[in-house]
């Protein structure tokens, strides 16, 4: 089957952005890091939906509008862990903080989310529905978990405290598939609601990562480990 139209924008975009994302973070490393960061997000979170109205796609700009919202409630479950529990840090890169976060964390969820969620679409419209789920879960564990994996090397955030592999916080890897599965089913259920479901219907995926980065720290650190 060939690819679609969206399928074909999807994958010209990310592939220039990443392209981008090669030259700010390789070439201008005399700019901080956290102001490199802050320029690329800005700049995907506003390319996305200006390149879906240029094309009249609403289904594109309904996900991107489900994932920035998403994004912005992720700096609640990144300031819990680093603020009160401790085991994630955001060092000084020259990006201003919302409480411990990193400013560019706001919307740097957006990216991989976006890509987890049209991917599962393209398989459940291709392949089936429980195809679609294990993409997305699948795609979370190696998206989320490569970037903890590579991050610190910018040096972005990175895990403390707890166990790892590698630089991989062992607790947190099937919260981030939980996270990744979660919003694509919720997307799913709202994706033809009003666009202000998306506010409560993001509140609640960002609760149910919260909960379950608590549940699987404790689990792990302070049962398995301890």
């Amino acid at each position: 089957m060939p690819l679609t139209r969206s399928e074909k924008d999807a994958t010209i975009i990310h592939g220039l952005f990443t392209l981008l994302c090669g030259i700010v973070i390789f070439v201008f490393r005399d700019i901080p890091v956290g102001q490199r960061l802050l320029f690329l997000v800005v700049v995907y979170n506003i390319g996305m939906p200006a390149w879906g109205f240029f094309r009249k796609d609403k289904e594109w700009i309904g996900l991107w509008l489900f994932t920035f919202i998403l994004s912005l409630f992720q700096v609640f479950p990144d300031w819990f862990l680093s603020a009160q529990l401790g085991i994630l840090v955001f060092p000084e890169d020259g990006c201003f903080k919302i409480g411990t976060v990193s400013g560019y964390m706001a919307g740097l969820w957006a990216i991989p989310l976006f890509i987890i969620l049209f991917t599962g679409d393209r398989i459940n419209a291709r392949v089936s529905r429980p195809a679609a789920y294990g993409g997305v879960a699948v795609l979370s564990l190696l998206i989320f978990g490569g970037s903890e994996a590579f991050l610190w090397l910018l040096p972005s955030w990175y895990a403390q405290n707890v166990a790892m592999i590698g630089h991989v916080a062992v607790y947190i890897l099937i919260p981030e598939i939980i996270l990744g599965v979660s919003a694509y089913a919720c997307f799913q259920a709202i994706r033809t609601k009003p666009h202000w479901i998306k506010i409560p219907a993001a509140f609640l995926v960002m609760q149910l990562y919260l909960g379950s980065a608590a549940f699987f720290y404790f689990l792990v650190e302070k049962i398995i480990i301890s």
